[in-house]
């Protein structure tokens, strides 16, 4: 593909230096439609990235697109705070009927705000109430958004040093398979809990990633995160699982711990609840924990009704036939899967190894800068991937789960280039 210089100006001298993915795609996109993204100047691209997993369906998704139009044109409220809305109706009957009473969860929905990081917020805020303590325990390679609350159950440096100033009331533990097997599962939390001369504080909950996103694709087994669940019974902490990027089909399943047989006492949801990219938020949570007073946790932007109708017509559209987008994102997930392995074999010397669920896949090297040139490739031939884990170091992989075969294929065929030309 050859790319021209795209006016960049009015970005690089008004906009803040803290713009990021920007400058690993550098080019002024203009639209966008199923997998696909174009920029000004025609060139196309394949999008493996997908909104960071706010756009499970894809750009522009021409039901949701389409249910959308719809309520604008006949003034549909826009803005409603947390008002009773048709658009709120609609949205609570269909996420009761289609995703909680087929699972039999018993959740509350709290609209918290436009984000996740305010899912997160809100989440932890209640559990702290509900307990009557303020500590928390998260993860290594956690990521749970950017604000103070959640930088603080947040792993990475970098982005933790960008608060400013102390995250407290935070405690990280080993995620799953942190120290390659060696250690048993929770040994070392399970004796601090137990110890009073641990220094450890009683936490009032663990907030936990199934598959840690931006940490670098990290899978917990099914065994580690009922282990986790019974760990927080025996010794009443609550169980928080942060389901933002992996939710929503994303690991095939709606919610990623569905396979693992658990039924958290917190999930927060975001990025694909809209299903069209609009911020949209939620935080369930177990009945007897709704103490909440009125207007307690409050937010300008948590009414956001063409949100709403988005997300109950990408409800109503693929989940409401059972298992099908499940089996689907799984079918894909082992195309992916095949092709990755291929990649590996063909780089035995290069690739440290590939992992992931679903539709979400990470490719890790022995040398942790070539994450980085493997994307930046795979931008010039068209593809758009990211990289995540603590150095950048793995290649993520984030396709829509309405990708179809033959484009899941085109661009791992672009990807096992990317690799090879950079070798």
């Amino acid at each position: 593909m050859t790319i021209t210089q795209p006016d960049l100006s009015v970005f690089e001298t008004l906009e803040s230096e803290v713009r990021s993915y920007c400058r690993n795609w550098p080019t002024v996109f203009d639209r966008a439609q199923g997998s696909r993204m174009y920029d000004e100047d025609g060139h196309e691209y394949l999008d493996f990235f997908a909104g960071a997993g706010s756009l499970n369906y894809g750009h522009n998704n021409p039901v949701l697109k389409r249910a959308l139009i719809d309520y604008l044109e006949r003034d549909g409220v826009t803005h409603g705070l947390d008002m009773s809305t048709t658009a709120k109706r609609s949205f609570l009957e269909s996420f009761q009927n289609l995703v909680l009473r087929p699972r039999d969860l018993p959740y509350k929905v709290m609209f918290p705000g436009p984000t996740g990081t305010n899912a997160v917020e809100s989440a932890l805020k209640l559990a702290r109430k509900v307990k009557g303590r303020e500590s928390i325990v998260s993860f290594t390679n956690a990521f749970h958004g950017m604000s103070l609350g959640s930088l603080a159950v947040t792993g990475n440096a970098f982005k933790r040093a960008g608060a400013g100033i102390p995250l407290v009331h935070g405690t990280p533990m080993p995620f799953d398979n942190y120290f390659d097997g060696q250690v048993p599962d929770f040994l070392w939390f399970e004796r601090l809990l137990e110890d009073q001369g641990s220094g450890l504080n009683k936490p009032a909950a663990v907030i936990v990633e199934s598959v840690q996103g931006e940490g670098g694709i990290n899978v917990a087994r099914v065994e580690w995160l009922r282990a986790l669940a019974g760990l927080c019974e025996r010794q009443d902490m609550l169980l928080i699982v942060d389901d933002i990027q992996m939710g929503c089909g994303r690991t095939g399943a709606f919610f990623s711990f569905e396979e693992a047989g658990i039924v958290p006492d917190i999930v927060t949801v975001s990025k694909s609840i809209s299903g069209y990219g609009l911020p949209m938020s939620l935080c369930l949570f177990k009945p007897e924990l709704d103490i909440w007073e009125p207007g307690e946790h409050n937010g300008t932007f948590r009414g956001n009704n063409p949100a709403f109708v988005t997300a109950a017509a990408a409800l109503q559209t693929y989940w409401s036939d059972g298992p099908a987008m499940e089996k689907q994102t799984r079918t894909r997930g082992e195309q992916v899967e095949q092709a990755l392995i291929s990649i590996t074999e063909e780089n035995l010397a290069d690739v440290k190894e590939y992992r992931g669920r679903g539709l979400v896949w990470g490719m890790e090297f022995h040398d942790k800068a070539r994450a980085g040139r493997v994307a930046h490739r795979a931008f010039e031939l068209g593809l758009l991937i990211e990289t995540s884990g603590p150095e950048s170091e793995v290649v993520k992989l984030l396709p829509a789960l309405t990708i179809t075969p033959d484009e899941l294929d085109e661009g791992l065929r672009t990807l096992a280039r990317a690799v090879r030309e950079t070798a």
